[in-house]
């Protein structure tokens, strides 16, 4: 069969293979492995010292002639100093001589000089996709050598470096000269206080749907260019940005009229909050708030007066919230079809007997539940609310060491169109209840639990069923 069947067939039956079977097929035959290699269209690498033996490098990417995705991690020894981009340029120099047809390059984590991003851009004119790490000062003139780019990721490493003068790259003064890019996903990590050169981009990004935010202490230039680039945003993340946290809702709460998506992690302003809630113009569908000082039940009062039309509600270690608050919220949102909750390592739901049976009640569209890492958690509570929501489809207990055996055998009674499950790190559910599960739950298709729970039956009715089994 290996010898009728000819090379173009082989490699389109490897492309249609799950990535779980990639181990078995390299392993058959030479040929094979060749022609699994040269139909693959995604890589991922992480590069171990020594550094020297780029061409090692160079020779395997040769053999991945379709690649259009690319994934490269360095790790550095005690005796490699991550500071020192000439290790990055030469492995991107091998990038851009051997992957000329990538669409997606994610270089991480070491720094790479602007002089090998002109190399690149010569090399990989299709790249839509780059994720990089930039040494400083701030200099982003060499955006406009992507002109096919759509997402753009960028960290500044923490060490300064000094521009180099014979370089017109590195000075080239961005802010003098206004473009029209095509980014439509820009993220940027560990701007300071004082840098400067980011006001250009922000004026030239008018496509701009998704924009995160993270570790930054200021946002690169004047907020009359960053609200240039608000018009057609759609998702905001901010994490960890609690020095800009008050001036970028603002202006979000003033200026987009599309957000349909926010998350806002580690370091907010409650006042800040409060007002983008009260009056945010856009009709928001998802809320992703992870703020154990900053959320109380004056946001979720806000929330239920303003956000009529959330599809998605997720809080995590939101230890200012009480039972009141989510209870207003849940009677606010019984006719808005949230089909997403998320309460997340939330005292709350240990703490106050019975608010899950009435957010079950109020809450009978839900698709999603995650409950995860609320360790006190008992069956009694979580079997009174999933008795009500009949319509999962997805549950996360990850964590929930409360819960048992019995709160599997209702599920499994309650929830019969369960799809995806996660009960890691639930000791007080057993091997038997698990392997009742996989048998009889009618549509489930992935389930993450620890391997030594699962018996040979378990196993054997999850190939039999086509499950999923994430260990």
């Amino acid at each position: 069969m290996d010898n009728v069947l000819c090379d173009e067939i082989i490699q389109e039956i490897f492309m249609k293979l799950p990535s779980s079977s990639s181990s078995s097929v390299s392993l058959v035959s030479k040929r094979w492995l060749s022609l699994f290699r040269s139909s693959r269209t995604s890589l991922s690498l992480r590069l171990l010292p020594p550094f020297s033996e780029t061409a090692s490098l160079a020779s395997l990417l040769s053999d991945y002639s379709s690649l259009s995705s690319l994934s490269l991690f360095i790790s550095f020894d005690s005796a490699v100093s991550s500071t020192d981009s000439g290790v990055s340029d030469n492995i991107l120099a091998v990038v851009s001589s051997r992957c000329s047809r990538l669409r997606a390059l994610r270089f991480m984590p070491d720094p790479v000089s602007l002089s090998s991003l002109n190399s690149l851009s010569a090399a990989c004119t299709q790249l839509t996709s780059l994720c990089i790490n930039l040494p400083r000062p701030i200099s982003l003139g060499w955006v406009l050598s992507f002109p096919s780019l759509r997402e753009l990721a960028i960290t500044w490493s923490s060490a300064g470096q000094e521009i180099d003068p014979n370089n017109q790259l590195e000075v080239w003064e961005s802010d003098e000269t206004d473009a029209d890019l095509g980014l439509q996903s820009l993220c940027l990590v560990g701007i300071r206080r004082g840098d400067w050169g980011v006001g250009w981009l922000w004026r030239s990004c008018n496509n701009l749907k998704k924009l995160r935010l993270q570790s930054c202490q200021g946002i690169g230039g004047p907020y009359s260019s960053f609200v240039q680039c608000l018009q057609n945003l759609e998702e905001i993340e901010l994490r960890t940005c609690r020095s800009v946290i008050d001036g970028v809702l603002l202006h979000i709460a003033e200026n987009c009229q599309f957000l349909n998506s926010l998350l806002v992690y580690d370091g907010g302003s409650r006042d800040g909050l409060l007002h983008f809630i009260s009056n945010c113009r856009s009709n928001l569908q998802k809320l992703d708030l992870r703020l154990p000082l900053d959320l109380n039940n004056d946001h979720l009062s806000a929330m239920a007066s303003n956000f009529r039309g959330l599809l998605s509600l997720r809080l995590q270690n939101c230890c200012l919230v009480t039972g009141e608050g989510l209870r207003l919220l849940g009677t606010s949102m019984a006719s808005s079809g949230l089909e997403e909750l998320a309460l997340i390592n939330c005292d709350v739901v240990e703490r106050e007997s019975g608010l899950l049976a009435t957010l079950g009640q109020h809450l009978k569209q839900l698709r999603k539940l995650d409950l995860s890492h609320n360790e006190m958690l008992l069956d009694k509570e979580f079997i009174s609310m999933s008795i009500s929501c009949t319509h999962l489809n997805d549950l996360k207990l990850r964590g929930c060491k409360g819960i048992t055996n019995v709160a599997i055998v209702s599920v499994l009674r309650s929830c019969k169109f369960l799809e995806n499950v996660d009960i890691m790190n639930c000791g007080g559910i057993e091997s038997e209840a698990i392997e009742v599960f996989v048998e009889k739950c009618p549509k489930l298709r992935r389930i993450n639990v620890e391997e030594n729970k699962l018996s040979d039956a378990a196993k054997m009715w999850a190939s039999n069923r086509f499950i999923e089994v994430v260990v």
